[in-house]
């Protein structure tokens, strides 16, 4: 087990950045069609091609899912990862055609001090389809967490955002892992201190082993708010290697965001666009009943938490004056 989502068979992450824009895009590649679906809890998403992981859509299966920073720009970050699929044969067959099925979902790093001229109407376009063409082609089971891929331009209201991942052996002795680009409104430290929310769900002092403090006081507990409107968004993927319906991939989607309510306070705001996709690779055998996939879907949460701490814990900061200081700046020893 590397602790990674890529510890579940039939899954490989690529990821791209691009340093001088303070931005990048993470891709986690199927090796076959995989059913999916995704639960928005936020407030304020960016998405695209989400309307068809409903269960009661017609499309069955998905071929990647793509994680980026950019908000709006950064949906064209699917077309790279649609062109190379298309070039390896890959997508739902049409006429002779090829349609990869690819959905997305972005977050807000237009703010963090790179150099994003695009968005400021210099006429040039946006990195992200050349940046997920990298990251698809030179997808691994190994990648970096912190500041790296979706998760480069992430910030959090106290500290930098960051690239999580996790994974866990559910009771059912399936796979399941998390995936998570950290840009919350909110914070994943308790008060101004170093100990996560998660802490409760850490294995092996993934993410430093410090625990919750002796006492939580009501300064603690202040909400703690990213400045400025329309900053934020936390986007996710967790996987198993079961196999799922459609719809059970979807009470998946829905019990993993109480992963990010264990490790973010506060979320899914109105400004948040808070989205969590789920996949099934089908490697594994299906739960056995309710009480199986329940297993799985607590081990999801589980499993998101860790991967939201681990993301921050990992996190450098940005070489610009003024951006939010890493938690390893402000707390390592």
């Amino acid at each position: 087990m590397r602790n990674l989502i890529t510890d579940v068979r039939g899954l490989l992450v690529g990821q791209a950045q691009d340093l001088a824009a303070a931005t990048g895009v993470t891709v986690a590649l199927f090796d076959r069609p995989t059913v999916a679906s995704v639960a928005i809890l936020g407030g304020a998403p960016g998405t695209r091609d989400t309307a068809l992981l409903e269960p009661e859509m017609t499309v069955e299966h998905v071929d990647a899912i793509v994680l980026s920073g950019g908000s709006a720009w950064g949906l064209a970050a699917a077309d790279g990862v649609m062109a190379t699929l298309a070039a390896n044969g890959r997508g739902f067959p049409v006429g002779g055609m090829r349609v990869p099925v690819v959905p997305q979902a972005i977050l807000f790093d237009l703010l963090n001090g790179g150099d994003k001229g695009w968005a400021k109407g210099n006429g040039a376009e946006g990195p992200y389809r050349a940046l997920a063409r990298a990251a698809a082609e030179n997808v691994g089971t190994e990648f970096s967490l912190g500041s790296a891929g979706a998760g480069y331009g992430a910030t959090t209201a106290t500290l930098k955002g960051g690239l999580g991942s996790a994974s866990a052996r559910a009771a059912t002795s399936q796979i399941v892992g998390a995936l998570v680009a950290v840009n919350a409104v909110g914070s994943a430290t308790i008060g101004d201190g170093p100990c996560f929310w998660a802490a409760p769900y850490e294995q092996a002092s993934e993410f430093g082993g410090l625990g919750w403090p002796s006492v939580i006081s009501p300064e603690d507990l202040r909400l703690r708010f990213k400045g400025g409107a329309g900053q934020n968004t936390t986007i996710a993927l967790v996987a198993t290697d079961a196999a799922l319906t459609k719809s059970q991939a979807k009470r998946l989607a829905l019990a993993a965001h109480d992963g990010l309510a264990r490790a973010l306070r506060p979320v899914h705001a109105p400004l948040d666009g808070d989205i969590v996709f789920a996949a099934a690779t089908g490697h594994s055998g299906a739960p056995s009943d309710s009480f199986a996939l329940a297993e799985l879907c607590a081990t999801a949460a589980d499993v998101l938490a860790r991967a939201v701490a681990r993301g921050v814990h990992a996190a450098t900061a940005l070489p610009f004056a003024g951006t939010k200081p890493a938690w390893r700046d402000r707390f390592a020893t």
